[in-house]
């Protein structure tokens, strides 16, 4: 039976039924009634896991404590001074510990042996299968730091194609702390970013639960462990809960926890934290190690996407300015050079009656076509990104693309609560007489500044409610005085 022990402990790496073998069959050699093999965490003097045979509650509650208290000394119940099998009567329970040289990975326990006292054979047998459950312990955590590490190098790399595939900022936190939380197993992945006033807040969280009262819990500047996080180290948390340097209100609802920093050339993107519930084993020296490595590549892969966001941006930039260019260069400068000609001819046919007011209608026309052209570039001019939800944000919007064309930026100004008082059709309108009026403003001459006006405090004759937009340059008109302003207005 102890060959056959011998030779099954290690054939597969099923570590639970193979340690609750070693347990059955040391209780069916000595002939014990009780036993019991209890596996210590790796970085703890905690039982881990708790292998039993043949006890009642009661005495299973018996063994829970009897073997981490007694960790260190126990096994000198099982030997002699040389450490060698003793023929001297032994007590009532053997304890042999399970090691892998210098190593400790728990203890073996045996009591109650109906038919008398312990042997020295009883002893030699619980070492003989302690030493390989030490073996079995140790191959199968190498096996399962192993499988560890290869699942987060995959998640790394899953982690990084998926950003490099293009995503925006806030889907590439997501993607970071969702698969962050799943490798960690942790209850919650949690991003941080700085803030303004030198604390950090919670931008972003991954949780089975409702992240509702997570995301924007911040950090108050000064916090210990901000201290830490925002010198680029990690920091590692037993319990949230009552840790104190943990400053948030969340943090009642976690135990054991990591905050990685998200860095990358010295640059701090924000945080990781990866929490889990109150009562959950703690984190490991592999689990904290490979968490980590994890943080560094996403913190590079968030740097990388974000380099090549602005990179594609800018191609669509440079075509778009290169577009506006040609427009502006060979477009609009030959159809007003055709309208030159054709305003001379017309000028010269002003006695020819229709001729000349054929000629007239044309010379409009030009006049038309060239404004319409002029806003289309202003309008390439514009980000490629969505339009702004608001209409205050759209009138900026179109000022900030001009200015791109005008070398410098036309002030603004709001009168009254415009994002309320002009609905979507107004504000379409106001926004085409805008842009023909800075088209038109590009257009002339000497032109270094200009003021817009957005009203909406208007009054009409009937009392009605109206918004006038006023477009003011100080370029100069046709006849070579100062420009004058432009208005336009429409009821609400």
């Amino acid at each position: 039976m102890l060959l056959e022990a011998v030779l099954s402990i290690g054939s597969d790496l099923g570590l639970r039924a193979t340690l609750q073998q070693i347990v059955d069959t040391a209780t069916t050699l000595t002939g014990a009634r009780h036993g019991a093999l209890g596996v210590l965490e790796p970085d703890d003097d905690r039982t881990e896991a708790l292998y039993r045979t043949g006890m009642t509650e009661a005495e299973r509650r018996s063994v829970d404590r009897l073997l981490p208290e007694r960790r260190a000394g126990l096994s000198a119940e099982a030997e002699d001074g040389d450490g060698e099998p003793s023929d001297a009567p032994a007590p009532a329970y053997l304890v042999a510990p399970i090691q892998v040289h210098t190593e400790l990975f728990g203890h073996l326990c045996l009591a109650g042996k109906s038919s008398g006292p312990f042997t020295g054979t009883d002893r030699a047998l619980l070492h003989v299968l302690a030493s390989q459950a030490g073996i079995a312990i140790g191959n199968a955590r190498l096996y399962e730091s192993a499988r560890q590490r290869e699942r987060w190098i995959e998640g790394a790399a899953a982690v990084t194609t998926a950003l490099l595939t293009g995503t925006n900022a806030a889907d590439a936190l997501m993607t970071v702390a969702e698969s962050a939380r799943v490798l960690a197993g942790a209850s919650a992945g949690v991003i941080l970013q700085p803030t303004e006033e030198g604390g950090m807040e919670i931008v972003t969280a991954s949780t089975l639960d409702d992240p509702a009262g997570i995301v924007g819990t911040t950090i108050a500047p000064g916090s210990p462990v901000l201290v830490q996080l925002l010198g680029g180290e990690p920091v590692f948390i037993d319990d949230s809960a009552t840790d104190p340097r943990m400053t948030t209100d969340v943090r009642s609802r976690f135990g054991p926890s990591m905050m990685l920093p998200l860095q990358s050339g010295g640059r701090l993107i924000g945080t990781l934290a990866l929490p889990r519930r109150r009562g959950a084993p703690p984190y490991t020296a592999v689990d904290r190690l490979l968490a980590t490595q994890f943080a560094s590549q996403a913190a590079l892969a968030l740097v990388m996407a974000d380099a090549q966001a602005d990179r594609e941006q800018l191609a669509v930039y440079e075509d778009r300015d290169r577009i506006a260019r040609d427009l502006h260069d060979l477009v609009v400068q030959r159809l007003f050079a055709t309208e030159m000609m054709l305003e001379s001819t017309r000028r010269r046919a002003t006695g020819e009656g229709e001729a000349g007011e054929l000629l007239g209608r044309a010379v409009d026309e030009l006049d038309s076509t060239i404004q319409e052209v002029r806003t289309a570039i202003f309008a390439l001019q514009q980000p490629p990104a969505e339009a702004p939800s608001t209409f205050r944000g759209r009138v900026l919007r179109e000022t900030g693309g001009a200015s791109a064309l005008l070398g410098f930026p036309p002030s603004v100004h709001f009168t009254g609560a415009v994002d309320a008082l002009v609905d979507e059709a107004t504000g379409r309108e106001l926004l085409a007489a805008l842009r023909k009026a800075l088209a038109a403003a590009h257009r002339r001459p000497g032109v270094s500044a200009i003021e817009v006006e957005v009203d909406a405090t208007v009054r009409l004759a009937d009392g009605r409610g109206a918004v006038r937009l006023l477009v003011a340059d100080d370029g100069r008109d046709e006849e070579g005085g100062r420009s004058t302003t432009v208005t336009w207005q429409a009821p609400l």
